[in-house]
């Protein structure tokens, strides 16, 4: 592989890092610097408001498949369904997203 495909690589990596590890470490400074003052801590407003509009853009992203065809819409669907579905009896967040993956890739793979 080229030198230049490793380089983008590591900085998506370090960049996607960044992007998860800022926000982590800047609330824990936060809930410490109150702590140590005796008062009580909040998240800041726009937190609780970014937080779900990035995961809503994500998802929107995410659900438009890269090649379209009646396939890849249907694996997509399919996927959507069992994550819905898992989400809706476990009410948490890894099962789902894992169950809807699996689900994506058999029905990609069976239907192409």
């Amino acid at each position: 592989m080229p030198i230049d495909t490793w380089v983008a690589i590591i900085v998506a990596a370090v960049g996607t890092y960044a992007l998860r590890v800022g926000p982590l470490l800047w609330t824990q400074r936060h809930f410490n610097k109150h702590k140590a003052n005796n008062t009580q801590a909040r998240l800041p407003t726009w937190l609780s408001v970014l937080g779900p509009l990035m995961i809503a853009a994500m998802l929107g992203a995410s659900l438009i498949p890269k090649a379209p065809s009646a396939e890849s819409w249907a694996a997509t669907a399919i996927g959507v369904f069992i994550t819905t579905l898992t989400w809706r009896k476990y009410r948490s967040l890894g099962l789902p997203v894992f169950c809807g993956v699996v689900s994506f890739g058999l029905a990609f793979v069976l239907l192409g």
